[in-house]
Order: structure tokens, then C-alpha cells, then sequence
């Protein structure tokens, strides 16, 4: 008879399991600008942003500076020349345009937050419908897994996050969690890189949509295995996320090269 399996023996994942000896490459060397453009569409694609709302801002190591996108352009018409640098105040240092007041999200995050070198928010709209119901998503599939212990719901709308101050208590209430649903709003997801922030933004809107449709069938799935779920958690974040970026700019840069420009 074979032995039993401990359900809650330690699961490992990612780079302790198995780490690929080579990897497809995006294929051109990026300055960070064009990388960040590159984000931008490929999120624009995948219906991650409503319209001209949302931003990103990338503090690269080390800076106090932050590449950001302009006030009034869509994330699917922007190209590398648009963005925007503002210092560690929300001043915009460089660039053609202005950005928004709500720039202070992430500049309080980035201050409040040294692991969070990236950090994007935007309306899509799995995540609003969850938003607007006032709950979390289920985590009822595997791809869920990159959020376990790592998602927090600020539970309060209190209008447009317009001011520093207002800003360093959202920062206060997102705590240490790498993904935050806003009540009535939308999410945050930040990243120590573009890669890891880019993926989470992408990976939530489709464990939104998932839970919700789970949700319409009046069935409560089983839930899984926590340490099961903690070494699949491992592998998305050290395995997919890296390759999930490259092949999002290799699509992007292959559907427009002038997103580079």
C-alpha cells in the first residue's frame, strides 16, 4: 500500500525545482523609457486599462526619480518619447507633458516601499466589478496562487487620491501586500521589476474574471492545498514572470515598432 501523502509537508517551487538553462529573449536591447512604453501597450491590449485612466511609475534601484506616463494619452498610443520623469515630489523634471495629481499614489508607495521599484494601477474591468462588490477574488485556480498572502482590500471609497497626504494613508493601508483592490475603484500591483509588477497586473484581471464566473455558477470549489499553492507561487514569480515580459514585448514591438520612438 503506497504511504500517505502529508497534504501539509512543504511544497517547494520555482528555482528550487527547476530553472531553464536558456530562455527566448525579447530581442532588442530597451532603454528603460522604451520598456516602459512597451508596458503600457501591451496592458492597453490586453484590456487592463479604461480608456486614458491609470498609470505606471518605475524608480529604477537606487533613484529618487520615476519614469511615468503623461496626463491625457492613452496607454495604447504612447511611445517611448512621451514619458515622463517627476522627482520624488511629483515634479515633473523632464519631459513634454504634464501628469497627473494622482502621480502621489505611487510616489508615497515608492517612498514607503523599497521593494516596490515598480507600481501601476488602472480600472480593468474584473477587477472593478469585484471592486464595486466590495470582496477579494476567490482564489480557485492555480495562476491564483501568485496572489496567496500577497492581496489586501482597502474597504473605503473616499473619492480621487489627489494629494501626498492622502497618498501616505493609502500607503499605510496597502501595508506590505504587492496587489491591493481599491473599494469602488481598482487595483495596485507593484513589482521589485517591470517584469514582476507587468505580470501581477495581468495575472489579476484574469483571477478576477475567473472568481466572478465561478462565482455565477452558485458552486463553491474546493479550496486548494496552501502548501501546494505556496511552491506554485514560487514558480510564477521566479519562472513566469520573466517570460512572460519578454514575450509581451516581443508581440508588441512586432505589432508596432514605433512604440520604441
Amino acid at each position: 500500500m503506497p504511504d500517505s501523502v502529508d497534504v501539509q509537508s512543504p511544497r517547494l517551487g520555482g528555482s528550487a525545482v527547476w530553472s531553464p538553462s536558456v530562455v527566448p529573449p525579447i530581442g532588442v536591447e530597451l532603454s528603460n523609457a522604451q520598456a516602459l512604453a512597451v508596458a503600457f501597450r501591451h496592458l492597453a491590449d490586453i484590456g487592463f486599462a479604461e480608456n486614458m485612466a491609470g498609470h505606471i511609475t518605475w524608480q529604477p534601484e537606487g533613484q529618487t526619480e520615476m519614469l511615468v506616463n503623461p496626463w491625457g494619452l492613452w496607454w495604447a498610443e504612447l511611445t517611448a518619447s512621451d514619458i515622463c520623469t517627476v522627482d520624488e515630489d511629483a515634479r515633473v523634471v523632464r519631459g513634454r507633458w504634464d501628469v497627473t495629481p494622482a502621480i502621489h499614489i505611487h510616489t508615497e508607495l515608492h517612498r514607503a516601499r523599497p521593494d516596490a521599484r515598480v507600481v501601476i494601477h488602472n480600472h480593468p474591468y474584473y477587477v472593478s466589478l469585484l471592486a464595486s462588490l466590495q470582496t477579494l477574488p476567490e482564489l480557485v485556480h492555480q495562476t491564483g496562487s501568485l496572489f496567496l498572502d500577497d492581496l489586501c482590500f482597502v474597504d473605503t471609497y473616499d473619492g480621487e487620491v489627489d494629494t501626498a497626504s492622502r497618498a501616505r494613508e493609502l500607503a499605510e493601508r496597502i501595508g506590505g501586500a504587492n496587489l491591493a483592490i481599491l473599494a469602488s475603484h481598482g487595483v495596485i500591483a507593484t513589482g521589485r521589476t517591470l517584469a514582476e509588477a507587468v505580470y501581477r497586473s495581468a495575472t489579476i484581471e484574469r483571477v478576477c474574471k475567473l472568481a466572478y464566473h465561478v462565482m455565477l455558477t452558485g458552486r463553491t470549489p474546493p479550496p486548494m492545498n496552501r502548501s501546494d499553492m505556496a511552491g506554485m507561487q514560487a514558480s510564477l514569480i521566479e519562472r513566469a514572470a520573466d517570460v512572460y515580459w519578454a514575450g509581451a514585448a516581443r508581440m508588441t514591438i512586432k505589432a508596432d515598432r514605433g512604440v520604441l520612438e
